[in-house]
């Protein structure tokens, strides 16, 4: 019993310890992505949302050499990179593999072009089937936690039976190599690696360092107790120690990941706590509870009422923890078709609403049926005590069976958010830069979205030698010739920073929009440089 109590006092300081997490985007580059200099930066720094950690942060110069000799850094939320002297001219690529606090890579690209852009050639990438072999292993981990924990619970304390101990056996195995393989493959994909590095140390110490080696910790552990009891199931010391392994599914859940990360943490960590220990509840039932309906009919009805006795009032928690969660991760319902995150969250509720409409057929239809039938009460159609049992508990069965098919269905759909941030961390488009110069002025303007809708326009105003430029006034004249749109002059307002801004301009069509820049330098010199630059669709 202390080692029991000490394991669970464990496993909950571990999850309790972890900070507030979230999941980090890019905010801001220096210089712009998108800049065109004249000379190579001496720094180029990578600002995020939250505090990193550097996977594979890679310098791709302008011939599409990978830099081995830039040297990178971080610093709390930046990751600096402090390029080679030389870098030859052209458009050079800052490739970047960082690890948010929820555990999840942030990976992306920026660029810089020294002189004139120009066409960079990127090295191969890394293979091509971690991702596929992330998703797979994050399925076989969902199974051993959900039906491998659950089942053994329903086992030790619903079914009090054998009944259906091999599939979940199979399960926990499965989810054990799961996770396993999920710490490893990890790791690869922070470090932009094969799946040859598997066998370096690298990958797997990465992974162990962020919040979710853990909560695989956790799970294991969680799954090697419930192999424990699966040996034995009936007796006090089983059933506690498997109340332990399902709790331990909720620990696990809360300690990474998007939905547990989340802020505020006083909701969220509690509703993925109860969320998690929800599903393994009535996942974990499905197994078990259909192999007894098959094979022990005639004893199935105490079974199907206990569980269905505690499941109605699990599953209203799992769903208010649910809801909860969805509101916190989309933040706006134009979320849900906007985004991939929204896109799997409806894909997700269409499965748990037909999952949902199934279990209310078995709860209010075929329980009752079986009930009946077992009791010899006429009237109920079809209602005959046989034998072999009461004949409603076959299709029942055959009910439940269905149930499974969609909750692994929804375990395939959910695995695919270890790909795809929450709308809640999304962070507006780093702006647009639009670098012109002549012999005597560098102008360089950052365009905010660049998209259809309203803009807003920073003027950075320099001399040739990167001053900054004594402008008196500062004029934005703007125009579509291929489209009938003439020129539409905006008076620039001299902030606080020294540049100008033109803020909320109407950009109302797609396409290359021409601009000029007037700068009045003097009453009677004005310094005049144009370009054009591309507006995109909201």
């Amino acid at each position: 019993m202390r080692l029991i109590v000490g394991l669970a006092t464990l496993l909950l300081v571990v999850c309790s310890a972890t900070d507030a997490l979230a999941h980090a985007a890019l905010v801001s580059v220096e210089p712009p992505d998108g800049s065109v200099l004249s000379d190579p930066p001496k720094r180029i720094e990578l600002h995020f949302s939250e505090s990193v950690t550097a996977g594979a942060v890679n310098l791709i110069d302008a011939q599409g050499g990978l830099r081995g000799d830039a040297k990178v850094d971080t610093t709390a939320d930046s990751i600096v990179v402090t390029p080679p002297p030389a870098l030859p001219p052209g458009t050079s690529i800052v490739s970047y593999r960082v690890i948010s606090q929820d555990g999840h890579p942030v990976t992306g690209s920026v660029t810089f072009s020294v002189g004139a852009p120009s066409a960079t050639t990127m090295p191969a990438n890394a293979d091509a089937t971690i991702n596929v072999l992330i998703w797979l292993a994050r399925i076989g981990l969902y199974l051993g936690l959900f039906a491998g924990v659950g089942g053994v619970f329903f086992i030790a304390w619903i079914g009090r039976s054998p009944a259906g101990s091999g599939a979940v056996l199979g399960a926990l195995v499965l989810g054990l190599i799961g996770a396993v393989a999920s710490l490893g493959l990890e790791g690869l994909d922070v470090l932009g690696l094969p799946l040859s590095g598997l066998a370096a140390a690298s990958p797997w110490k990465i992974a162990l360092g962020t919040s979710l080696g853990p909560a695989l910790l956790i799970a294991m552990a969680a799954m090697a107790a419930s192999l424990l009891v699966l040996r034995r199931p009936s007796g006090g010391m089983s059933r506690i120690l498997s109340g332990v392994a399902l709790a331990s599914v909720g620990l696990s859940l809360a300690a990474t990941g998007h939905a547990a990360t989340a802020p505020p943490r006083a909701l969220t960590w509690p509703a993925m706590f109860i969320h998690g220990v929800g599903i393994a509840y009535w996942l974990g039932a499905l197994l078990p509870l259909a192999a007894t309906l098959w094979r022990q009919p005639k004893s199935s009805l105490p079974v199907v009422q206990r569980f269905s006795g505690i499941a109605i009032p699990v599953v209203g928690l799992l769903a208010l923890a649910g809801i909860a969660l969805a509101v916190v991760q989309v933040a706006h319902v134009d979320a849900l078709i906007e985004t991939r995150y929204g896109i799997i969250l409806l894909i997700k509720l269409v499965l748990v609403a037909s999952l949902l409409g199934v279990a209310a057929l078995n709860r209010f239809r075929l329980t009752p049926a079986l009930a009946c039938e077992a009791k010899g009460v006429k009237g109920a159609k079809g209602a005959n005590k046989g034998a072999e049992g009461p004949k409603s508990a076959r299709p029942l069965a055959r009910s439940v069976a269905v149930e499974c098919a969609l909750a692994v269905a929804i375990l395939c759909v959910v695995a695919g958010w270890r790909f795809t941030p929450p709308p809640r961390t999304r962070v507006p488009d780093a702006p647009l830069a639009v670098h012109i110069h002549s012999d005597r002025a560098m102008f360089q303007v950052l365009i905010s979205p660049a998209k259809v809708g309203a803009d807003d326009f920073v003027l950075q105003l320099m001399n040739g030698d990167g001053s900054l430029l004594s402008a008196k006034e500062a004029t934005l004249v703007l125009s579509m010739p291929d489209r009938g749109i003439e020129a539409m002059e905006r008076p620039g307002v001299r902030g606080a920073d020294g540049f100008w801004h033109v803020r909320d301009v109407a950009l109302p069509v797609a396409g290359r929009w021409h601009m000029r820049i007037d700068a009045l330098v003097t009453d009677f010199e004005k310094i005049t440089l144009e370009d054009d630059f591309d507006v995109t669709m909201q």
